[in-house]
């Protein structure tokens, strides 16, 4: 297991317990995940934005329009704390003091890099798709040269990075463990729901990727 150097960013402080400096629970992390939060300053002023992501290897991967205020300034190479964080579960305890969540989160600290030349982005964004919905991409038009032109991909590497976890059941006072009341977990579940086709596709059989996605 391949362990991330620890610095004063990364240092978890608060519940150092829950710290996790291994990169496989990182890669897990981000492999579950769909959307992260970028934070960076922008002409003085702090924003977050959210957006879609993905991983390959040691770098973590998003991508938009050149137009974009946010690409741009990535591009231009601004400081950023990405976050992700995966929601699992309601902890409720006999008190509402101790009552909690289960989750997973990762901040990711740096800066992004552009992707240079059309065959890099096009297989980036390929590793996109399957990501998101494994098949997808050799169901649908690849995107052109202009498309790819267009469009700007940002990889931020993997070195300083720290995952943050909370699981198990609620952590009740010793006072309170003879309460008359409930206490466990909640789980959360995630998954898709069924296709609803766009119009003029009401007819149209189910692709392989939304099928398999659709009966998982």
């Amino acid at each position: 297991m391949s362990q991330l150097t620890v610095t004063d960013l990364t240092r978890v402080r608060r519940h150092p317990e829950r710290a996790h400096y291994d990169r496989d629970t990182l890669h897990a992390l981000l492999d579950a995940a769909l959307i992260c939060h970028i934070a960076f300053v922008l002409d003085g002023q702090v924003q977050q934005i959210p957006t879609a992501c993905w991983r390959e290897g040691e770098h973590l991967y998003i991508h938009g329009s050149n137009g974009s205020r946010m690409i741009r300034a990535l591009r231009a190479g601004a400081s950023v704390c990405v976050a992700v964080s995966l929601f699992d579960g309601l902890v409720l305890a006999k008190s509402s003091f101790s009552t909690s969540v289960n989750y997973r989160s990762a901040l990711i600290y740096g800066q992004f890099a552009a992707l240079e030349g059309e065959d890099a982005k096009r297989a980036s964004l390929k590793a996109f798709f399957e990501h998101y919905l494994p098949g997808r991409w050799d169901e649908v038009r690849e995107p052109d040269a202009s498309e790819l032109a267009a469009t700007t991909v940002l990889a931020l590497p993997l070195e300083q990075a720290v995952c943050k976890v909370r699981s198990g059941p609620p952590q009740d006072k010793a006072e309170d463990e003879a309460a008359p009341v409930w206490a466990g977990v909640l789980p959360a579940l995630s998954g898709w729901g069924a296709p609803q086709p766009a119009p003029g596709c009401e007819d149209w059989p189910l692709p392989g990727s939304v099928r398999m996605a659709a009966d998982a």
